[in-house]
């Protein structure tokens, strides 16, 4: 079932009109007609059935037919704050965390940050890492589009580390297992990656000042794209959101 989403939805037998790069899609790409079937998603979590009706100059128009709350996201929430890396790495760091289910995205910058972009080209970057975020919201069938904020500095990232029942930083210097840091009452949880050459050891200091406990990923160094990601699937089977 190919799944879109919307930022307006209705109730049943109610009709939505879908334009843009979506309509596009669904008449160009997907060749689809009237009469056939998608899904889509309200972005609040709740998923609606819809039959096309009509395909015009103004978009596809679409008639609810049945809709039920999404049962394909995690019951916790992941919040990722990933040092930039170089490249187009971050791009995949995206794709899959958010096919993995992480519910919001933090590029930060830190000491040892190859990639070090002017606000301009930052700015074009979060704009590029939203649609990816999209595509891939789309593609694994979330009922949300994780959010992909501003880049921030470490420094401001920490002081947001309250908010969480527990924050992690994976450090290749060592630390606890997952398994001892989250416990089933910990259902909003950040986590910390570094970047291509780890973090600095006065940062190291000051996310465990702020509340972050230090974790492991294994005997293994892993690639600042791997680490993100190994780390979201530890989590989420830990948690049982991979069953």
């Amino acid at each position: 079932m190919d799944w879109f989403f919307t930022e307006n939805s209705g109730d049943i037998g109610s009709t939505c009109l879908i334009t843009g790069e979506d309509a596009a899609h669904i008449t160009k790409a997907l060749r689809m007609s009237v009469g056939e079937v998608i899904t889509l998603c309200d972005r609040s979590g709740k998923e609606h059935l819809c039959k096309i009706e009509k395909i015009n100059s103004d978009g596809v128009t679409v008639r609810i037919s049945s809709s039920e709350q999404c049962s394909h996201e995690p019951d916790i929430e992941v919040t990722l704050y990933f040092s930039l890396t170089k490249g187009d790495k971050p791009e995949t760091v995206i794709q899959k965390s958010v096919e993995l289910g992480v519910h919001t995205i933090v590029p930060v910058m830190t000491q040892r940050c190859v990639s070090r972009p002017d606000s301009k080209s930052a700015d074009k970057k979060i704009q590029r890492y939203r649609k990816i975020a999209l595509q891939a919201a789309m593609q694994s069938h979330r009922g949300i589009i994780p959010m992909v904020r501003e880049l921030t500095e470490l420094k401001d990232a920490a002081s947001e580390l309250k908010q969480y029942d527990k924050a992690i930083m994976f450090y290749e210097g060592g630390g606890e297992s997952l398994r001892a840091l989250i416990g089933p009452e910990d259902k909003r949880i950040a986590i910390f990656i570094g970047p291509e050459g780890g973090f600095d050891e006065k940062e190291v200091t000051m996310l465990t000042d702020s509340g972050a406990a230090l974790a492991t990923l294994g005997k293994r160094i892993l690639r600042a794209e791997t680490a993100p990601i190994a780390a979201i699937s530890a989590i989420m089977f830990h948690t049982g959101n991979l069953e």
